[in-house]
């Protein structure tokens, strides 16, 4: 088996600088021009191995942001204006999600050949892999193709979307229009690119707590899916739009993990655009913030764990001016005492009378950010309201940063007692360069109350565009149709938008060298904007969706 598919090896991410130290046989995967994947031996099951290496070089884990708008968003004013007529003709779409229902006649031209030009199905292995790629099985337009005029599809390109949600936020996108169901995507004559991500290793969900039962996906796996579909449609010398429409709670918040860089890096290139979706996790009471200013620099805060949530993790950031110790009492009074800040810390706390057994690394620094870390995991969880006291070690003023995991990794019964909706933006989203996009009820113009909420750690702007993302039509697997609520939905929608403006610029031949920043900038910059409200905010960011405003403004409407 290959060591990036084999659970007694760590997927680890490391900066190329250190490449050739690390670099002996096949234990290297290059991901991007700064970040590489090292496979490394899993020696033992010990959750201090995160300790032994930094917290920066596991992947995280992402989940899934989903659960009419064409007009509210001025898509259809566009499309139906005979000079512009932007239907995302020469574009590609890629997708990286769950896959995709190839055989779904949402992606299929009249003739019922494909408008999918390649899958990349990470989780299936019988069959070649892409180009210099190691793992999973691409399947062309061709093998798609003979796969549909068969009698049994499946049995020629295997390939399927067993979740939905996949299906669900390429049909948004590029859905072929079927007017029985009302239906149609935002750019019906783009071809689509997918990649359909392989589940998160089973020994990284050891590392950070989470049920081997719940569905998540590798930071690593996004970022390689990311150079797939780039290498794609640099080859096919075509624009890409790409939608992200996962999330992960973990990390610092301020945009500096590996796929925000690779990110940032790609949307200032020409021709490629991205859109990420900012997350649903405004109301699920999962962050705490405290900033105390005055004597004594101290806080006390409080965590309900539900009875369904008896493993996961907790991260506490903060700010870079504080050094901060914690200690963590159980809801039978029982306490670990004062956990000072060290280098490389891991420490094992049992109780008496309560079963929990929990394991605190407070590292004075984490690599990638530069700032401190508190990581918190729980095994065998006792439910009730658990307490933490914070205290500056230097008697100076604090402010910290505290997240719960994200998606259905935890239940809704574990939260904390005095949350902050704010600062819930998703990483990816909270990075500098990519167009992140939170959702509103484009019935009634009013936020989703589920809907992450910014700014980022660091205080940038984000989210960057609100857009219609509640009850959105979409197909589903095995010919259905259905719809798609929450930020997910929100951002499949604004890709159809930015492979609008890719088509205006590049096949139309009005900006041939169009990049993606440019692009969202020309989306914030003419977004709808309400006289009452200032912009932009944490939670609209600059403003709704209007690409008919963008083209007025450009004076070509």
């Amino acid at each position: 088996m290959k060591k990036i598919l084999d659970n007694n090896y760590y997927d680890l991410i490391i900066n190329n600088v250190s490449v050739p130290q690390y670099g002996t046989g096949d234990n290297i995967t290059p991901l991007n021009l700064r970040h590489s994947l090292l496979n490394t031996p899993v020696e033992s099951a010990d959750p201090c191995t995160l300790g032994k290496y930094p917290y920066f070089s596991f992947p995280a884990l992402f989940t899934l942001t989903s659960t009419i708008s064409i007009e509210k968003s001025g898509i259809g004013a566009v499309q139906r204006n005979p000079f512009l007529n932007l239907n995302g003709r020469g574009i590609i779409i890629g997708v990286i999600d769950t896959g995709i229902d190839y055989q779904h006649p949402s992606f299929l031209f009249h003739d019922r050949t494909t408008r999918i030009l390649s899958i990349w199905d990470q989780s299936i292995q019988d069959g070649e892999p892409p180009g210099a790629f190691t793992f999973g099985t691409e399947y062309t337009r061709g093998m798609i193709n003979l796969a549909l005029a068969s009698d049994n599809p499946l049995s020629i390109v295997p390939s399927q979307d067993t979740n939905g949600h996949g299906t669900a936020i390429a049909s948004i996108i590029a859905g072929t229009p079927e007017d029985e169901k009302n239906f149609s995507g935002i750019v019906p004559h783009a071809e689509l690119v997918i990649v359909k991500l392989k589940e998160g290793k089973t020994n990284l969900k050891n590392i950070y707590f989470v049920p081997e039962d719940k569905l998540c996906y590798q930071e690593s796996d996004i970022i390689l899916g990311l150079t797939y579909l780039v290498d794609y449609a640099q080859k096919a010398n075509r624009p890409l739009a790409v939608c992200i429409a996962l999330g992960s709670s973990q990390g610092s918040h301020d945009g500096s993990g590996a796929l925000s860089y690779y990110l940032n890096y790609l949307v200032r290139m020409p021709g490629i655009g991205i859109a990420v979706s900012a997350g649903n996790e405004g109301n699920l009471r999962r962050h705490y913030f405290n900033s105390t200013q005055q004597v004594p620099f101290s806080n006390h805060f409080e965590l309900r764990i539900g009875e369904k949530d008896p493993m996961f993790s907790m991260e506490i950031w903060p700010s870079a001016l504080s050094r901060l110790s914690i200690n963590i009492t159980t809801p039978n009074r029982e306490s670990t005492k004062l956990v000072r800040p060290g280098l490389k810390d891991c420490r094992k706390f049992k109780f008496v009378f309560t079963p929990t057994v929990l394991w605190v690394n407070n590292l004075s620094f984490e690599e990638d950010s530069g700032d401190q870390l508190i990581l918190i995991r729980y095994q065998n969880a006792m439910p009730g309201i658990w307490s933490f006291d914070i205290q500056s070690l230097e008697n100076e003023a604090i402010s910290f940063n505290s997240w719960l995991p994200s998606g259905d990794l935890i239940s809704n019964e574990t939260f904390f007692l005095n949350a902050n909706p704010d600062t819930t933006i998703m990483s990816p989203g909270n990075g500098m360069h990519q167009l992140t996009v939170t959702a509103y009820n484009q019935f009634n113009d009013s936020i989703l109350i589920e809907s992450s909420r910014g700014y980022a750690r660091n205080n940038l702007v984000k989210p960057d565009i609100s857009a219609p993302g509640y009850q959105i039509p979409c197909a589903l697997p095995k010919n259905s149709y259905g719809t798609l609520t929450g930020t997910g939905a929100a951002a499949a929608h604004t890709t159809g938008a930015i492979a609008m403006i890719l088509e205006w610029g590049i096949p139309r031949g009005h900006y041939t060298t169009l990049s993606g920043n440019t692009v969202n900038s020309l989306i914030t910059r003419g977004s709808r904007r309400e006289s009452s409200i200032i912009y932009p905010n944490n939670v609209w960011g600059y403003g709704m969706l209007d690409i008919s405003e963008l083209f007025q403004r450009l004076t070509i409407i």
